[in-house]
């Protein structure tokens, strides 16, 4: 059954945001961060500064996680 996405509070550059992510997804970018031994904050702020277009943060969270874990599996 799928799961409704969460909203969770992040601090990027010194301001507050919130994204809305699915528990999964939020529980695989805290252990990404967490493998990388980067604060999940900082983490987040890079996401979003590397991020193009119109996609949102929360999409580009997504993204991310799902690049990491297709890297790992090659």
């Amino acid at each position: 059954m799928p799961t409704r996405p969460a909203k969770h509070s992040l601090t990027l550059h010194g301001h507050r945001t919130s994204v809305s992510l699915e528990p999964e997804f939020w529980e695989a970018f805290r252990a990404i961060s967490a493998q990388l031994g980067v604060p999940l904050n900082q983490l987040a702020a890079e996401i979003d500064d590397s991020r193009q277009g119109d996609a949102g943060l929360a999409s580009a969270i997504r993204v991310f996680v799902l690049n990491h874990y297709r890297a790992a599996t090659r």
